[in-house]
């Protein structure tokens, strides 16, 4: 019997233990931070935002129309150079490391990555006449919020989920994520405000974001034209290399899909 309640006492402090584990270190569970490249060259472009400067490269520059991209939790935006310059070689695109990542200063929080995405837009809005928010993966919740504060022409959503919240409970399910988690990035909960035309495009063999989670923040959006598409064969990370989804993009933007 003794043994039986040290064995029951042993399980409960592991979960707890683990728990304590999941709420103190979510943060970097979720941010990623990559080091600076300095191999790449291009325009640089720096942003401040209530003294936390940014950094990031421009891309195509002194087009009238130009798409804000927003990347994955762990991506060097550089290395997108030769998708961004061959899809939208009449835009200027911008590039722009989350602050904490690359040479942009700070520390990554949902709340810090909003409010960099409205400095980003607004320094940005004066230089052109039309604006496209670009959104991968963890990315994609910064690019729905920006869509529900900013007009912006189209919006464009690359392995995307409902909330970072249900994609962690799924992953802990035994955890009580939803009481625990601080940066929700609810996505699904925004979707129905948005009214601009938007693209979503899955992996079909995606493991990092169940499909459920993007057909979820599919059916959130009542008010917006949504044009959905899966990409055979593609994961992930190397969706991006897949002409079907480079052909789709640039349809989308032309207006033809």
């Amino acid at each position: 019997m003794l043994e039986l309640s040290y064995v029951i006492l042993l399980l409960v402090a592991g979960y707890l233990l683990f728990a304590a584990f999941l709420y103190f270190y979510q943060r970097k569970m979720i941010y990623y931070p990559v080091q600076p490249d300095p191999e790449f060259d291009a325009d640089e472009i720096f942003i401040d935002n209530d003294g936390t400067r940014l950094h990031g490269w421009v891309l195509n520059p002194g087009k009238a129309k130009a798409v804000i991209y927003f990347g994955g939790n762990s991506e060097l935006v550089s290395h997108r150079r030769g998708f961004f310059e061959s899809v939208f070689s009449d835009h200027s695109v911008y590039l722009i490391n989350y602050r904490g990542y690359g040479n942009s200063e700070g520390s990554p929080s949902e709340a810090a990555l909003f409010s960099d995405a409205l400095a980003i837009y607004d320094t940005l809005a004066a230089r052109h006449d039309s604006i496209i928010a670009y959104g991968r993966s963890l990315g994609s919740g910064v690019a729905v919020y920006l869509a529900t504060k900013r007009a912006l022409d189209r919006l464009i959503l690359l392995t995307p989920y409902d909330s970072i919240t249900e994609v962690a409970q799924r992953a802990y399910p035994l955890f009580p994520v939803r009481l625990l988690i601080k940066d929700r990035f609810d996505s699904a909960a925004r979707a129905p405000d948005i009214e601009v035309p938007v693209l979503i495009t899955s992996a079909e063999q995606d493991r990092e974001i169940g499909l459920q989670h993007t057909l979820a923040l599919r059916q959130r959006f009542e008010r917006a034209r949504v044009v959905y598409y899966q990409i055979a064969g593609a994961a992930h990370n190397d969706i991006v290399d897949f002409t079907e989804y480079r052909e789709l993009v640039g349809r989308f933007v032309a207006g033809e899909v």
